[in-house]
């Protein structure tokens, strides 16, 4: 008799233990990840600053370039402009020495095709649409730029050896004329590197 009473004892207490236990559900552990939809197999990418400076060497913002979408998105965020519409374009060359910033070099082309988005063999991949900037001389834009990428050793990218510039012009860009749109002097500009 003793025995089928612990034999009950025991088969009481395994079933009480696996009633309680129940937590879990559809076979999960609790030391598994819990996972929403899509699986985040990609790094984030990181945020590249790049200090943006006037014809005096003076910083007047920044501009924050991040991979977004499959392009590239640059936020603006200066000062101390000029009220009204400016080009705003990539450089070839990782230099921006005041006060005319010509050591960064012409616009962003690596693959060789015609300045401007009203050009039949354009843009360049450093063309981007122009900036407005407000009456107290600020900018904050977003500009998406799908043509260039942040990723090293890509077709394209803005990391090459040497890095590449953000340059903000005097003028508006035309988007026609050659071979950089006559937007005039270049009033601010910034090195992209990583």
């Amino acid at each position: 008799m003793k025995r089928w009473m612990v034999l009950g004892l025991i088969l009481s207490v395994m079933f009480v233990l696996a009633a309680c236990g129940g937590g879990n559900e559809e076979g999960t552990t609790e030391n598994e990840p819990e996972t929403t939809g899509e699986e985040q197999s990609e790094e984030p990418m990181e945020t590249i600053t790049v200090s943006m400076k006037n014809q005096d060497d003076e910083e007047i913002g920044t501009a924050e370039l991040k991979e977004h979408d499959g392009a590239t998105m640059i936020s603006l965020d200066v000062s101390d402009l000029p009220e009204g519409e400016h080009g705003f374009h990539i450089h070839e060359n990782g230099s921006c020495e005041a006060p005319d910033f010509k050591s960064a070099g012409g616009h962003y082309n690596p693959e060789d095709v015609d300045h401007g988005t009203a050009s039949d063999n354009g843009p360049h991949a450093g063309d981007m649409e122009n900036i407005e900037v407000a009456e107290d001389g600020t900018i904050q834009n977003e500009i998406m730029n799908d043509k260039v990428t942040l990723k090293a050793g890509e077709e394209n990218s803005l990391l090459k050896e040497g890095g590449t510039a953000l340059v903000i012009h005097a003028n508006a860009d035309d988007m026609e004329s050659q071979p950089s749109g006559d937007a005039g002097d270049r009033i601010a500009c910034g090195v992209i590197v990583k």
